[in-house]
């Protein structure tokens, strides 16, 4: 049911698949944060559980199982915050091979980007992966989450982020024109395939 009143369908997309990685903790906050609203309803996909082939098959070869259960989760969604660490200045190399196995499943859909990294917040990595969307006709928003020395943000209790965190403002902010481009683009879509 797709009508003007349906919930909008955002994945959230766990893009390390490193041991030891930070990405499950942002991704939780992240989709924590958008469960709260009564026009989302989130789909919290991890790359590491999803075990997609690295290598890529030639165009008529037939999709792997895994890859054939990862690509429906992504035609089900309305819109995409990926969830990913800056290495090199860079976005890690699974993320980039989960990317390239789909196409049609990323078009005319909204993708917002939550970065965490050193004194940068993985900026250089949002901004690459913008580039890539782009090509993949994605609408990759401006709005974003980047998590400077995310390090700092543990409250002395354990918990992230702390209260006082600049993260909390901007999530709002990010899932705010998410949510307005997901709509605007699930009515278009529905109005008239994208072509």
């Amino acid at each position: 049911m797709n009508g003007d009143g349906a919930p909008l369908r955002l994945a959230v997309i766990i893009g390390s698949t490193r041991r030891g990685r930070f990405g499950p903790t942002v991704a939780e906050w992240f989709a924590g944060r958008a469960r709260r609203r009564r026009d989302l309803d989130v789909d919290l996909v991890d790359l590491a559980a999803a075990a997609l082939p690295q290598a890529l098959p030639d165009e008529d070869e037939p999709a792997p199982p895994a890859v054939a259960a990862f690509g429906r989760r992504l035609a089900a969604a309305d819109a995409f915050a990926i969830v990913t660490p800056e290495y090199n200045r860079g976005y890690p190399g699974a993320l980039k091979t989960a990317i390239d196995w789909f196409y049609d499943e990323w078009r005319a859909k909204p993708v917002a980007v939550v970065s965490y990294g050193r004194e940068s917040g993985g900026m250089q990595a949002a901004a690459q992966l913008r580039e890539v969307f782009t090509e993949l006709e994605a609408v990759p928003i401006r709005d974003g989450v980047a998590l400077p020395c995310y390090w700092r943000d543990f409250a002395p209790d354990g918990s992230w982020p702390k209260s006082g965190a600049e993260c909390n403002a901007t999530v709002s902010t990010t899932l705010d024109r998410l949510s307005w481009w997901a709509r605007a683009l699930r009515d278009a879509r529905t109005a008239r395939p994208y072509s």
